[in-house]
C-alpha cells in the first residue's frame, strides 16, 4: 500500500467506509492495472479500465458513473475517485447522497434537470443494457408513453422535466433505491 496510516484515516474520514474497507477498495483499484498503480498513489487509470471493474461491466451506466466521478470529468480516475464512487454505492451511505449521485448519472446533458432526452437514455439504456440489441428497443410509441407517464406521475411543476428535489420526491416512495 503506498497510502501511509495517517492518509488512510483521512480517506476513511472522507468516506462511509472503515479502515479495512479503504484497503480493499486499494486492493480493488490496483488490480485494474497493477503495472500502472504499483506504488504510484497519484495514478490515474483511463476510463476503460475503470469500466473493468466487476461492477461497472456489467452496469448500463458504467460510462456515467466513471465520468461522474472522475475529478477531471473525462471518466479517467484517481484512486481517491475510486473510492468516492464505491463509497456511495455501499450500503452505510445515506440515500440522500445516492439520489444526489444518481441525479449526476441520469442528467446527461448536465443541466440539473432530467428533461425527455435524458430519461429516453435512461430508458434506453435500462431496456437495452451495454449491447444495444435493437430487439430489446422500444418503439417511439413505447418510448413516449413510457416518459409521459413519468413525467405526469413526477413532473409536479409541470415543467416537463425533473428538477433533482421532483427526483428526490420519487426516489423516497421507492425502498428498493438504496440497494
Amino acid at each position: 500500500m503506498c497510502y501511509s496510516n495517517a492518509h488512510v484515516f483521512i480517506l476513511q474520514d472522507l468516506t462511509y467506509f472503515t479502515k479495512k474497507e479503504v484497503l480493499h477498495a486499494h486492493q480493488r483499484f490496483k488490480a485494474l492495472a497493477p503495472e500502472k498503480v504499483g506504488h504510484n498513489k497519484n495514478a490515474k487509470l483511463p476510463m476503460n479500465k475503470v469500466l473493468q471493474f466487476s461492477e461497472l461491466r456489467v452496469n448500463p451506466f458504467g460510462d456515467r458513473i466513471c465520468r461522474v466521478f472522475s475529478s477531471s470529468h473525462d471518466g479517467d480516475c484517481t484512486f481517491e475517485d475510486f473510492l468516492d464512487m464505491m463509497s456511495v454505492f455501499s450500503d452505510a451511505t445515506p440515500k440522500s447522497v445516492k439520489a444526489e449521485h444518481a441525479f449526476r448519472i441520469f442528467d446527461f446533458d448536465g443541466d440539473d434537470m432530467l428533461g425527455v432526452s435524458d430519461l429516453r437514455e435512461v430508458i434506453d439504456r435500462l431496456t437495452t443494457g451495454r449491447l444495444q440489441q435493437q430487439q430489446q428497443r422500444l418503439t417511439d410509441a413505447e418510448m413516449s408513453h413510457l416518459i409521459q407517464t413519468m413525467l405526469a406521475e413526477a413532473d409536479l411543476d409541470d415543467d416537463g422535466a425533473l428538477s433533482f428535489a421532483e427526483f428526490e420526491h420519487v426516489i423516497d416512495k421507492s425502498p428498493d433505491f438504496a440497494k
